[in-house]
């Protein structure tokens, strides 16, 4: 399980990322938007594999009609992953975002 925090200190471990705000949420940026607090305990990252993600573990990987015009983007439970499977995610994430 991982919180706010170790999001925060993992992303900003990433060459260039920087921290600011977006809709009003702690959002990392490395030239676009690498992750965002979607609400508390959720995070939204980019990947490739969204709906493989989704499809094998839907209590941890899911998605709202909001990002359906968006398909690299997936909804993370934070209480159902550990620092490596976040490390993995934000490293991914990261590579989409143009970092």
């Amino acid at each position: 399980m991982v919180n706010e925090e170790d999001v925060r200190q993992a992303a900003l471990a990433l060459p260039g990322v920087t921290e600011r705000s977006s809709w009003g949420q702690p959002a990392w940026f490395a030239k676009t938007l690498l992750a965002r607090i979607w609400e508390p305990g959720v995070l939204t990252v980019k990947t490739a594999e969204r709906q493989a993600l989704a499809g094998t573990e839907p209590d941890t990987f899911f998605w709202t009609p909001h990002h359906e015009r968006s398909p690299q983007l997936v909804l993370v439970r934070l209480e159902r992953i550990d620092q490596a499977l976040l490390a993995e995610l934000l490293e991914d994430s990261y590579r989409l975002a143009g970092g």
